[in-house]
């Protein structure tokens, strides 16, 4: 496609920042204009090149758009919507970035605007919110759904795709039903599940906060994205509430299930429940979207003491590679190195790995 289309963003977000930023990097000649009740993000945006106008409200600019991404929060997204139809051109391709597609999919219906609405929703995310975290490469690797009205043509969604795919991406066509399923069962209610672990722990410690204290390993693993953004999972639960609802009815009838085999001592059961899961999770391709990511990390034997991290640090960054996270591990639950260092690309662990074995570490 041309290099120099003109592509609108309401909301510039953590998501609407990281498409706007992957659309520069691949699109340099395109112009980008976003508008967002956060007047920071949008200079921030405009000062880092990202985008060539920052807006103060919804109005005639976005009229030259060929494509215009609706990454507000849900609640705002409806409202933003018919707003925008007063300026939006025919020839322009609606879309947004939503984790619930069905809600969006009722509203664009009514709003009469199915003939050039594809909703889209990027498998990427951070627990880290706001434009300040946003980065092109999210959307590097990670699944990115895509719900075609009925009235868009094949040929329209083919070039969307494409579109999609060229900013590293994969993207993956399914129904707005079919997508709200989905991702209720391997998105929504794991993280409905992570938020009531930490909640129990936090009622069920001691007043001196042993438990925190010690979390580590497995538990830290399971709960990590219940540090994402409240705002947003209220409003996932309320707009795709049936799907979660028959899921987590589901999921609380397995754990009353492996609860009786506890009780009763069944250890034949208990053995089959945690290789079936082992098997199945064994068998996931692994990526870098959804909930469980993949990660590109090495553990490195090094004294927990001043200094170690830097010298580390330094040796990679020496030799050009980028760190993701660092962070000496306390407790060695789970875990054979006390400096787990995580990666972007899975390339640098060999070299890190290598470069690292050379000065005399020790990396499992």
């Amino acid at each position: 496609m041309k290099n120099d289309f003109t592509c609108g963003f309401i909301g510039l977000g953590l998501i609407g920042g990281s498409i706007a930023k992957a659309i520069r990097q691949f699109y340099p000649a395109s112009r980008l204009i976003a508008y967002d009740i956060n007047q920071e993000a949008l200079n921030t945006a405009f000062n880092d090149g990202v985008i060539n106008l920052a807006l103060p409200s919804i109005g005639e600019a976005f009229a030259q758009c060929r494509y215009i991404f609706l990454c507000a929060p849900v609640s705002e997204n409806d409202k933003n919507l018919l707003t925008l139809k007063n300026y939006l051109s025919p020839d322009c391709l609606l879309t947004d970035a939503g984790s619930v597609k069905t809600d969006i999919h009722k509203h664009i219906k009514k709003a009469g605007l199915s003939g050039q609405f594809i909703g889209g929703h990027p498998m990427a995310g951070s627990e880290r919110t706001g434009y300040i975290n946003s980065k092109a490469l999210l959307l590097q690797n990670a699944y990115y759904i895509l719900t075609p009205c009925q009235e868009v043509s094949p040929a329209v969604t083919e070039e969307f795709r494409r579109f999609i795919a060229s900013l590293e991406a994969i993207p993956l066509v399914l129904t707005c039903t079919q997508h709200d399923y989905v991702t209720a069962a391997i998105s929504h209610l794991p993280h409905v599940v992570a938020a009531s672990l930490v909640n129990l722990i936090k009622t069920a410690d001691s007043k001196e906060g042993t438990m925190k204290l010690i979390a580590a390993g497995g538990f830290k693993d399971i709960t990590r994205i219940a540090s994402s953004s409240p705002v947003m999972w209220q409003q996932i639960c309320l707009t795709n509430k049936d799907n979660i609802s028959h899921l987590l009815a589901e999921y609380i009838k397995s754990l009353e299930q492996v609860r009786s085999q506890i009780d009763q001592s069944q250890s034949a059961q208990l053995y089959d429940f945690f290789d079936d899961a082992r098997q199945y999770r064994d068998s996931f391709i692994d990526a870098s979207s959804g909930p469980i990511k993949k990660t590109f990390s090495i553990r490195i034997e090094i004294a927990d003491e001043p200094g170690a991290l830097a010298a580390i640090a330094t040796i990679l960054a020496l030799n050009q590679i980028s760190i993701k996270n660092i962070g000496i591990v306390h407790n060695r639950e789970q875990e054979d190195g006390v400096l787990k260092v995580e990666f972007y690309q899975e390339e640098s662990i060999k070299k890190a790995s290598e470069i690292l074995r050379s000065k005399g570490y020790t990396i499992y």
